[in-house]
């Protein structure tokens, strides 16, 4: 086994249409999960049967040879060996839909560019990039999303929702059309989108009143930490900075890596284990410690976006604002299957430089707050001397 590792989202597998999307409450149809670093900090190259498989990969790898032998899905039966095996954070790609995750990966996806999330079992938008399919048709954030191609999506998991507006083949999806039910106040209609190839700005930068910078990064795909790096250095240099990473699903850990090292001088950001041999990921020194820095988290922030703010917290760089994240800190690691689809599977955990886990816990802000987070974090930084 070979290949980057990777923190994840969980994924339902869904009979004849496997979910190549892993983010929890994207509804763009393009985004990834995390992985972590190389040596030289740079994501390793595609996993490949290079070396032969070791441990569950090896049990799944023997259950998709054996269904090719049998002339069955070695798709399927790899499938029904991940869910066998209680790894909630596993899953296979065929070659195709792995394709389309690496892309992802990159910051390219394909979709109509909408951003959701699931209240009270009903999908909202949240955000409509600019520029795509969903804003040409007049979608806006608040708007609810009722159906897809006439499915009613209330109840439903937003990966669940994703599956349907990319459509059976999202690497062959784009120029096809969907069709979304929407509601807005006491308004319902209609609207058919054509999907495209999109890009994801995933860091944007916005200066408010009272000297406050605000970074939000999205999700941490390719080139995303120099660009959080390059906006710590552009700010004001009398600026309070705050870094929101609110709904943030993870991404590649080395870029969160990346961007720690914009907020701090070397030193720790993580450890972590890989089949029980323990690592530690840590910051380039130079980084601006003296600005006055919260760090805004939800319910959305998963995976490399707690791994970020875990040390962030710990080292006591930031004030931590919101809402108590996900809880996702479990590393999963790819490998190919006899048939070229990818199994990627849980491997070990991490934890903060202080040593505590994540998983199933998430990270407790130093200060709840919810609607009015970003205004909370104003107020911090003005006591911290903004």
């Amino acid at each position: 086994m070979s290949g980057r590792a990777l923190f994840c989202q969980p994924r339902r597998v869904r009979r004849g249409s496997a979910l190549t999307l892993v983010f929890a409450s994207v509804l763009v149809a393009g985004a990834a999960t995390g992985s972590l670093p190389a040596t030289d900090r740079k994501p390793a190259a595609r996993p490949t049967q290079a070396a032969a498989p070791t441990g569950r990969h090896a049990e799944v790898a023997e259950a998709a040879e054996e269904a090719m032998e049998a002339g069955t899905s070695p798709v399927e039966a790899a499938e029904r060996a991940v869910s066998r095996s209680g790894d909630r954070w596993g899953a296979v790609y065929s070659p195709g839909e792995y394709e389309e995750f690496e892309d992802a990966l990159d910051g390219r996806y394909t979709g109509v560019g909408l951003w959701a999330r699931e209240r009270s079992g009903r999908i909202e938008v949240t955000r409509v990039g600019s520029d795509t399919p969903a804003a040409d048709a007049g979608i806006r954030a608040g708007d609810r999303l009722r159906s897809v191609d006439g499915e009613r999506v209330d109840g439903w998991p937003v990966t669940e929702v994703v599956s349907l507006l990319r459509g059976d083949d999202a690497a062959e999806s784009a120029g096809t059309t969907v069709r979304l039910g929407l509601e807005r106040g006491t308004r319902t209609w209609s609207e058919t989108l054509r999907r495209a190839r999109l890009s994801r700005d995933t860091v944007t930068v916005d200066e408010l009143p009272g000297r406050i910078t605000v970074v939000k990064v999205g999700a941490f795909t390719k080139g995303s930490g120099d660009e959080v790096r390059a906006a710590v250095e552009e700010a004001p240099a009398d600026a309070g900075l705050v870094l929101d990473l609110r709904g943030n699903p993870g991404g590649l850990v080395a870029e969160a890596v990346t961007a720690a090292s914009a907020f701090l001088d070397g030193g720790l950001v993580a450890t972590y284990d890989v089949e029980g041999e323990q690592r530690a990921l840590h910051a380039e020194p130079g980084g601006d410690t003296t600005r006055p820095l919260v760090a805004l988290v939800d319910g959305g922030t998963m995976s490399a976006a707690e791994l970020l703010t875990g040390a962030l917290q710990d080292r006591g760089r930031a004030v931590v604002v919101g809402s108590r994240t996900f809880g996702k800190g479990s590393v999963q690691m790819p490998g190919r299957l006899p048939d070229g689809s990818v199994a990627e599977l849980t491997v070990g955990h991490y934890r903060t430089p202080s040593g505590r886990g994540v998983d199933g816990r998430g990270i407790t802000p130093d200060l709840e707050a919810e609607e009015q987070a970003l205004q909370q974090a104003g107020t911090v930084l003005a006591g911290l001397g903004r």
